[in-house]
């Protein structure tokens, strides 16, 4: 089986559902990264955008406090992708959860019938 790496909070419970379907999925070797203790970095999130072939804003948690605080929703239309990758990487609440990775491709968020078309070996 392959590796794969979850960007996630322990306490989601999108994040637990995705790690019980990952599991049930038979991928017995999954590295937990939490973003809320630690952020990806900068140069970690540029990556995983570029290989999930989304736009940069489905990285986002727009349904967070976070988000909502900062005004966000307003404000990313205006800034750089560079900017949005550093406001994600400053603060692991902004990122939508889980990420998942093998390291070629990358899923944001959970859908049972996305991750059967992305994950199912």
């Amino acid at each position: 089986m392959s590796k794969l790496k979850l960007y996630e909070y322990s306490k989601c419970g999108t994040c637990r559902s995705a790690l019980k379907w990952l599991k049930a999925a038979g991928y017995d070797d999954i590295e937990k990264h939490d973003v809320f203790e630690t952020a990806p970095s900068a140069e970690t999130i540029a990556e995983l955008v570029a290989r999930s072939g989304l736009d940069i804003k489905k990285f986002f948690n727009t349904s967070g406090e976070v988000y909502k605080e900062l005004g966000l929703k307003d404000k990313l239309g205006a800034m750089t992708d560079e900017e949005k990758i550093a406001l994600l990487a400053s603060n692991g609440r902004l990122i939508k959860r889980p990420v998942v990775t093998d390291g070629s491709k990358v899923t944001v968020g959970f859908k049972e019938e996305h991750y059967e078309q992305e994950w199912k070996q």
